[in-house]
């Protein structure tokens, strides 16, 4: 079962290694969402710096030029991310597999994005694990790699070692690390300031028909945030019982679907005290509540701060 909300969550400090002709789009899916998770969280919980093997600036595929903050041998932290994409052939050699095998006794997760995972393996650093990459490569990097145990999912999790097979699937990955790190609450919240429902869970790869069923469930939530349904209407209209939605939702985001809908409703009454100058009463009908007093009173407990205290503090 996964948590709903955790406190006290170490920061994460991340290096994201770019080399020549890599993806803006799977840089952006990898750091936009821990970017609006401490935004979301008013916390630092995720800190990156963006590398380089000589510290010199990297081109994008589409000309986007990054200056590095340092040299990926200067660097140390939780989790590595190398990011080649396209001309990854390039980029391997034995200067490249010294550096990442160094590299790997300085961070403690090593992640590979799109077609990272050749750099990793042909340095040795995915041997008898399992992983993925970018699904046009799939075959060709079974074939080279015998002692890597390939499978075409999304995204693989195999320890210390994370693969993904591409900048679609790095949104999804990086959903599932906050979702586990720092609870299926903030997730939501990510995923919903993206407007992407099937990225609110954490999941494995696959789109099971039980992970269909909870995006289905948050779907109509969100749909129906002034004039919120009732619970076995919601189980209803994804074809199952309450009890069996319940029991799902509980395994998959560690909280009861009401308490889910009350953190999209307030999430969504939070957004209008931050962006808005509607009224209090406004916001809650906005949000689903009749009456403010108990929309006060439910946002205090999510948030710890009233409605009205959030907008003057953030004056």
């Amino acid at each position: 079962m996964h948590d709903w909300t955790k406190k006290n969550a170490a920061l994460q400090h991340i290096g994201v290694l770019l080399f020549e002709g890599f993806s803006n789009h799977c840089l952006a899916n990898t750091v936009e969402p821990m970017r609006a998770a401490n935004m979301l969280s008013d916390q630092t919980l995720y800190d990156w710096r963006f590398l380089s093997l000589t510290g010199e600036a990297v081109v994008s595929s589409s000309g986007l030029e990054v200056t590095p903050h340092s040299r990926l041998a200067d660097h140390a932290g939780d989790m590595l991310v190398v990011m080649p994409s396209y001309g990854f052939l390039n980029h391997g050699g034995w200067h490249t597999q010294a550096a990442l095998r160094a590299a790997s006794h300085r961070y403690k997760t090593l992640a590979a994005m799109d077609t990272g995972s050749w750099l990793l393996a042909e340095a040795g650093l995915l041997d008898s694990h399992r992983a993925t990459i970018h699904w046009e490569e799939l075959v060709r990097f079974s074939e080279r790699f015998p002692e890597v145990d390939t499978v075409r999912e999304r995204y693989v999790i195999d320890d210390n070692r994370i693969t993904c097979s591409g900048a679609m699937a790095a949104f999804d990955l990086t959903m599932h690390l906050i979702g586990r790190d720092q609870g299926q609450a903030l997730a939501l919240e990510v995923a919903q300031l993206f407007m992407s429902r099937d990225s609110a869970r954490s999941h494995a790869g696959g789109a099971s028909s039980s992970s269909r069923v909870i995006n289905q469930a948050l779907a109509l939530m969100q749909e129906h945030l002034e004039h919120p349904l009732p619970i076995s209407e919601i189980a209803r209209r994804t074809g199952r019982t309450q009890k069996a939605l319940e029991t799902r939702m509980k395994a998959d985001l560690g909280a009861s679907p009401a308490q889910v809908y009350r953190r999209m409703r307030l999430t969504f009454a939070r957004k209008l005290v931050n962006e808005t100058d509607l009224a209090i009463s406004e916001i809650a009908l906005r949000s689903g509540y009749e009456d403010p007093a108990a929309m006060t009173r439910a946002f205090r407990k999510e948030f710890g701060t009233t409605p009205r205290d959030l907008r003057r503090n953030s004056l």
